[in-house]
């Protein structure tokens, strides 16, 4: 898919122009949920309307995300702005935008849509601006979940799917945005550098209290948020739990943001432009936040390196600061939708004293709390997690903590039953924290510090310390074996076990 703020030309007059068509170019929002008519509140009140318009899903009322009680705490004013922002004439007469017309009439059009619509809603989108030869039009999206083709039975990140699409997103609660001295900072990224710049710059117009940073991360950036959404809960499950153990929320909520990352930067190798990202830029990565233009991991794989992953994402500092922000409990307004749905759990689970029957039960035990089973992306991304874990290759030590959420909602009866008791015992919690971040295979060592009795232990922690036979302790057939799990051991290896073994 092309997707470039510019022609394909090397003409010198027609850039300048085209650069300065985008110096007073509009940015439309499409399919007009809470995230993007919060940002059109907030751009009403900082009198930065004029380079917004806005497209709501047929059918759907501008303020329909809004409850009644949020809808009388507006500005009149603002609101007011934002129907302009909305509607335009036709034979003197006032109709509702539609995608159509922000196509015609902006220069970056973001899909806001859930992963309901966002497939669907950006094959429109690109038959539209083709029909309207319209093709330097960008299209972005803010979807913070994994899309599903039903047909071929296959999950996957959309930016992936689609690597020239433009990804926005950055931390934010509703409330906060309609307040007029509060300041968010936000990521546009493109794998293009020039088109993240020119498309940050068009975004930072929309507010003064809106900050956005460029970046080439599209794809990870996509990542982050879904894997966000699903921390959000078992952090939220965390805080209301074990709010009487305070000591484990720094382990997990430390824990939960760490595999983010580390999962991203899994998904990052396997890009299919990971090179050219690098190499093929005509503005220095540096130049975009970057402290260096890479950073990159290895492994020493028995005498020769490996690389396993990339970690530059220096330049996701928004990104980043959404997934600690959506994983807090706010001083004032409400946490996060799926933050909410996990303390909804934690409640279930202690009326209960059991994990919930089905997910078909904790959907009802969050519609009873108020909450929308439809808004909550991270609970659209957990049913796609198997298939999402598998494609990108994800190691366990890096997956640990959405594979225990994942075990509570989607396992079976005996991993359910053992993942209740992690879930719920501050010590077996803490111990599956430290202990499933560990590579499977160098848990033996550990076990063999717990079992110096034995000859075998013995021998491989003395071949480990001397160095020249540290080799052959790991692959010769002198190296001590993993021990089973026996039914007295405790829950948290008992959930690692059953995660371990894919069941």
């Amino acid at each position: 898919m092309r997707n470039s703020f510019f022609e394909d030309s090397l003409d010198k007059i027609s850039i300048k122009k085209r650069i300065h068509e985008l110096s007073q170019a509009k940015v439309g929002y499409y399919s007009v949920g809470l995230y993007p008519a919060s940002l059109a509140y907030n751009s009403a009140m900082q009198k930065s309307e004029k380079s917004l318009l806005l497209a709501t899903r047929p059918g759907r009322e501008l303020l329909g995300a809004f409850s009644a009680t949020e809808i009388e705490g507006m500005d009149p004013r603002h609101v007011t702005k934002m129907y302009r922002m909305a509607q335009h004439k036709e034979d003197q007469e006032l109709v509702p935008n539609d995608l159509e017309y922000l196509i015609a009439n902006c220069e970056l059009v973001l899909l806001t849509a859930n992963s309901k619509y966002i497939a669907n809603d950006l094959a429109e989108a690109c038959k539209i601006r083709e029909r309207l030869k319209r093709k330097n039009v960008v299209l972005g999206c803010l979807a913070g979940s994994f899309s599903h083709d039903e047909v071929n039975n296959d999950s996957y990140v959309l930016c992936e799917k689609n690597p020239n699409l433009a990804f926005f997103s950055g931390f934010h609660r509703h409330g906060a945005l309609r307040d007029p001295l509060d300041s968010f900072t936000a990521n546009f990224c493109h794998p293009n550098a020039l088109n993240a710049l020119t498309g940050a710059y068009l975004l930072n117009k929309l507010s003064l209290n809106i900050q956005v940073a460029p970046g080439i991360h599209n794809v990870e950036a996509q990542y982050i948020k879904a894997a966000k959404n699903m921390a959000s809960i078992l952090a939220g499950f965390a805080y209301e739990y074990h709010q009487q153990n305070s000591g484990i929320l720094p382990t997990v909520l430390t824990l939960l943001l760490n595999q983010c990352l580390d999962q991203a930067a899994s998904v990052s190798m396997h890009r299919k432009d990971r090179h050219k990202l690098y190499t093929e830029q005509s503005i220095a990565l540096t130049e975009l936040g970057y402290a260096v233009p890479r950073i990159e991991a290895t492994l020493n794989k028995g005498g020769y390196m490996e690389r396993v992953r990339d970690h530059t994402f220096s330049q996701l500092t928004a990104m980043v600061a959404d997934v600690r922000g959506s994983m807090m409990l706010p001083v004032r307004g409400n946490p996060t939708r799926n933050f909410q749905a996990g303390r909804t759990l934690a409640q279930g689970m202690q009326k209960y004293g059991r994990c919930p029957i089905s997910i078909e039960e904790f959907e009802s035990w969050c519609e009873e709390a108020g909450l929308n089973k439809g808004a909550l992306e991270g609970l659209k991304a957990l049913r796609y997690w198997r298939q999402i874990e598998e494609k990108y290759s994800l190691p366990h030590h890096d997956t640990s903590m959405v594979n225990l959420l994942y075990s509570i909602l989607f396992g079976e009866e005996e991993e359910k039953y053992f993942a209740f008791d992690v879930m719920t015992e501050s010590r077996e919690l803490s111990n599956y924290c430290q202990e499933s971040v560990r590579p499977a295979h160098s848990r033996k060592y550990v076990d063999a510090f717990q079992h110096l009795n034995e000859k075998e232990s013995l021998d491989l922690i003395a071949n480990v310390v001397i160095a020249d036979n540290a080799r052959r302790a790991i692959n010769g057939e002198n190296s001590i074996e993993e021990r089973e799990i026996q039914p007295e051991d405790p829950a948290y290896l008992q959930v690692m076990d059953i995660i371990e073994q894919g069941v």
